[in-house]
């Protein structure tokens, strides 16, 4: 089988996209009898390794983001790849290109959903575009031969668009990089904390689908006892005394550190389409406050931590205090057993290449019906 991947979502600030790439790329290092090509954007064309670079103009304060102006140049190369099947990461032009190289091929095209477009595009130009938004997503995703989304609230929606038959496929985690042996108590003493101080922590961007304010009213109602480390770009500037805040990138070394030398992670977040921090949180042995809305209620599954109601200060005040009084280091424990059981990468990509392989075999199979037929 050989694989090619293109995608928008590639570069330093990319979250979850990225670390599925990488995660597949590892795979298939690993499993030689197959081959994986990924086309992303760049200054230059360059080839490093299994990652190919296209031209592509740099979006301004979209840190380090680039989008192709033309979309035959990917097209060609993809044709030239001879891929066995095609998978595009993102909903924008180069999906397009997917597909269109995916016909001259006669191969299976591949569309994973990560985001929620018509959410995210019409918070921020109003009602009115979602609508149409939604009608561009159902007519793109429509023309794939297979559809995936990292959740079951992500394939719900695509569904009430009218995708036919999303296939929900969760991310993963590396369970070696997350681990509780990375917890360090010299965090505490970085931050000027007792023993005694429940420590929370959030690690993302400071973007308005993470709920950041409604984090920081909790904390101002816990006060003393409590404090929160928010890692990520974008984050507020004005925070509790209790909140101290790390405005930027943090590399994963750095994040494996935070997650597992932390009392729990919390995420207010209702509409996330995944949330891999809590898989990461969770394979450092560490025990997730969410809410009962989005992604994250559906990893946070009984046992691994506990959910508040979204949207609300009180709820989230309570919730904190539950887990702080009720054997979080437990749920931590079980957290850790759940990921191994169900998340590692090893086992996502297997499933994920299992669905690759029975795509690639039923296509052709039906390029084989019809060339008896005498037609393609």
């Amino acid at each position: 089988m050989h694989l090619a991947d293109i995608t928008l979502f590639y570069t330093s600030a990319s979250g979850g996209v990225r670390t599925f790439l990488d995660a597949k790329a590892d795979w298939f290092e690993d499993h030689p009898e197959h081959r994986y090509d990924l086309l992303v954007p760049g200054a230059r064309r360059e080839r490093i390794g299994v990652r190919t670079t296209l031209p592509a103009l740099p979006l301004p304060l979209m840190q380090g983001y680039r989008f192709p102006l033309r979309t035959g140049p990917w097209v060609h190369r993809l044709v030239a790849l001879r891929p066995d099947l095609i998978e595009a990461e993102d909903p924008y032009g180069l999906a397009w290109a997917a597909l269109r190289a995916a016909r001259m091929l006669d191969v299976p095209a591949v569309g994973f959903y990560h985001s929620d477009l018509p959410r995210l595009i019409s918070a921020r130009l109003g009602a009115w575009s979602r609508p149409v938004l939604e009608r561009y997503v159902a007519r793109l995703y429509a023309r794939f031969d297979l559809v995936m989304a990292p959740s079951q609230v992500v394939a719900q929606e695509l569904s009430r668009i009218g995708v036919p038959r999303p296939q929900v496929q969760p991310l993963g985690v590396d369970v070696h990089g997350f681990h509780p042996r990375y917890a360090d108590p010299g965090l505490r003493a970085e931050l000027g904390l007792g023993p005694r101080t429940f420590l929370l922590t959030f690690v993302g961007r400071g973007a308005a689908e993470k709920n950041i304010p409604l984090i920081l009213e909790c904390m101002k109602v816990l006060g003393t006892g409590y404090h929160l480390l928010l890692v990520g770009p974008h984050m507020p500037e004005h925070v509790p005394e209790n909140v101290t805040v790390v405005r930027r990138f943090a590399p994963k070394e750095q994040v494996a550190r935070i997650l597992a030398s932390c009392d729990a992670l919390i995420h207010a977040g209702d509409r996330e389409t995944f949330g891999l921090v809590v898989l990461e949180a969770m394979a450092s042995g560490t025990a997730v406050i969410g809410v009962r809305a989005g992604a994250v209620a559906e990893l946070v599954r009984p046992g691994c931590g506990l959910l508040a109601e979204p949207g609300s200060v009180r709820s989230l005040v309570d919730t904190v205090r539950a887990l702080a009084g009720n054997g979080y280091r437990g749920m931590g424990r079980i957290a850790r057993q759940e990921v191994e059981r169900h998340y590692g990468w090893d086992r996502i990509l297997d499933q994920v290449a299992n669905r690759y392989l029975e795509l690639t075999d039923v296509t052709h199979g039906s390029r084989q019906r019809r060339a008896a037929r005498g037609g393609r």
